[in-house]
């Protein structure tokens, strides 16, 4: 056995079905032992969408994805996905090839220090030094990547180790590492602190976060906001948390959520902030979240709490954990009153949309498709205002909804989808994306034409980069800067040339059976909805 079985039977210990990931010569050794195994590789046509196809597989199974690259230009292009995973904690493995182990710090033929240059974007990383060390490594690489705040971990492996003989392979049954010990199970002093302000509370919320989801925690959290008639609200990366038309839910909040969220927000006397960080993006004033209420932040990431407003109980400690920790406290809420209040808030609040009625409207769409989708289906949305419509008007029943919130990463969906539906063959997996993030990732239309992934993808276009051209609209008096897409290409010639199906809808009266043929297909579909170049999120 040498370097490279070894790095593949370490996969396979882990359980690992499938590898997203681009060969170059110093990953080579890797790639030439993987044929062997059970473990399939898919090949991307761009490194960072592997990824975001290993990103969507990870969060639509709750285990850690796997992706691996060769190194110099291999390397630094995988570094936006993982960037991408590291904003939204999202668990990977990210393998990649380097130069021989006496060539490093040479500036020889495709060397990259890609260690250093994803210091900051990773939970920890490895260079490979001895090959006998690839066992440990590995094992250590998948528990820090899916454990405590999860995150993705970088393996960089020289070509002279993959290719060098191990004289013993013997997988950890366990790791011990000294310095590192998540905490998660929270603290009983600070769970009773909870449950006393719960007990006095007139408006509590609980603000939800992607830390839910993550954690595996939403069955938790729905028992234990119905059960003490507790209201929910989230952030974008916590879309999904409760089911969208839950009577508990009000949406999102944030700069582009739902204004009743925000008010909720503001009215409440007792907000418990769960596995969300307070970020600008959902909270732009950490004072509202502070003044004249309590506040308890839940994370299982100690350096998240109190970095943005000083909450007044902090408990560390994974959602999962802490929603059973106050499960086993019988307490009583008064809220029917909050619960009334909140009702008309959100009847007084309700946004209201002009639509063009020469076009789609992306609002009116996203809802019809959503109600039509099986209630178990996975929709990803992409970044720009196709990600603030969906986030606003997507309906999520008992599947999952995934986006790039932390990065803002176009090119997102396409690949990440084509992630989730690989793990999930058998379920509806809708990538939505704007005319702009579709062109960063319309290659891998050739990866899910030859790997038999059958995602779907919907493209809402504007001609526009319309998040950007509505900032413009605002800040620059309609003085419109590089945001023209003019030279796109016509998709329902490119759906041609991949052999997809393509289906173009120009206005609402096309809606309907345009999401009933899309639906029904069994196959790849690409779809394109003309959208108003003017519309505003």
């Amino acid at each position: 056995m040498i370097g490279a079985d070894a790095m593949v039977k370490c996969l396979e210990e882990e359980g690992v079905k499938v590898v997203f990931g681009y060969p170059g010569v110093a990953i080579c050794p890797f790639y030439n032992s993987i044929v062997e195994s059970d473990v399939e590789s898919v090949l991307v046509r761009t490194e960072q969408n592997a990824a975001h196809a290993a990103s969507g597989l990870a969060r639509s199974t709750h285990t850690v994805g796997v992706c691996a690259v060769t190194s110099g230009p291999g390397a630094t292009n995988l570094i936006t996905g993982i960037a991408t995973a590291f904003a939204d904690s999202i668990p990977l493995v990210c393998i990649t090839g380097q130069v021989n182990s006496d060539q490093i710090g040479s500036d020889v033929f495709q060397e990259a220090d890609i260690t250093g240059a994803v210091e900051s974007f990773v939970k920890y990383s490895y260079l490979v030094k001895d090959v006998e060390d690839i066992p440990r490594i590995f094992k250590e690489a998948f528990y820090i990547a899916n454990t405590g705040r999860r995150g993705p971990v970088l393996i960089d492996v020289p070509m002279d180790i993959q290719n060098a003989k191990i004289n013993k392979f013997v997988y950890p049954d366990e790791v011990k590492l000294r310095t590192y010990k998540p905490t998660v199970k929270g603290h009983s002093v600070q769970i009773k602190k909870v449950i006393r302000e719960l007990e006095k509370a007139k408006k509590p919320l609980i603000y939800a976060g992607g830390g839910v989801l993550l954690s595996g925690a939403q069955k938790e959290l729905y028992e234990f906001a119905h059960k003490h008639r507790i209201p929910v609200v989230s952030t974008m990366m916590g879309i999904g948390v409760m089911p969208t038309e839950d009577e508990l839910y009000y949406g999102m909040v944030g700069n582009n959520g739902k204004r009743y969220a925000n008010v909720a927000m503001q009215e409440c006397d007792l907000l418990i902030v769960i596995g969300a960080r307070v970020a600008d993006r959902a909270v732009n004033q950490p004072d509202m979240i502070t003044d004249g209420k309590v506040l308890v932040h839940i994370d299982v990431d100690p350096a998240e709490i109190g970095k943005n407003a000083g909450p007044h109980i902090p408990i560390v400690g994974d959602a999962k954990h802490i929603f059973k920790d106050i499960s086993e406290y019988e307490f009583a809420t008064h809220t029917e009153d909050w619960i009334a209040t909140l009702k008309e808030f959100k009847v007084t609040y309700q946004p209201k949309r002009d639509a063009h009625p020469n076009f789609v409207d992306p609002a009116n769409f996203i809802t019809k498709l959503s109600k039509a989708m099986p209630e178990d289906a996975i929709y990803v949305a992409d970044v720009g205002q196709n990600q603030i419509w969906s986030c606003g008007y997507h309906i999520v029943k008992k599947g999952q909804f995934f986006t790039s919130g932390g990065m803002g990463t176009m090119g997102y969906s396409i690949p990440a989808a084509m992630g989730a539906k690989y793990a999930h063959p058998g379920k509806e997996v809708i990538a939505v994306c704007g005319d702009g993030s579709f062109q960063m990732s319309m290659m891998e239309l050739a990866t899910m034409r030859q790997h038999g992934i059958k995602s779907k993808v919907i493209v809402l276009k504007n001609d526009y980069l319309g998040m950007v051209r509505q900032y413009q609209h605002f800040t620059y008096k309609d003085t419109y800067s590089v945001v023209d897409l003019t030279g796109s290409p016509d998709l329902e010639k490119l759906a041609q040339a991949y052999n997809i199906p393509f289906l173009r809808v120009h206005n609402d009266g096309e809606v309907d059976k345009a999401i009933e043929t899309f639906l029904n297909t069994d196959d790849n579909f690409l779809m394109e909805c003309i959208i108003d170049p003017m519309d505003l999120v």
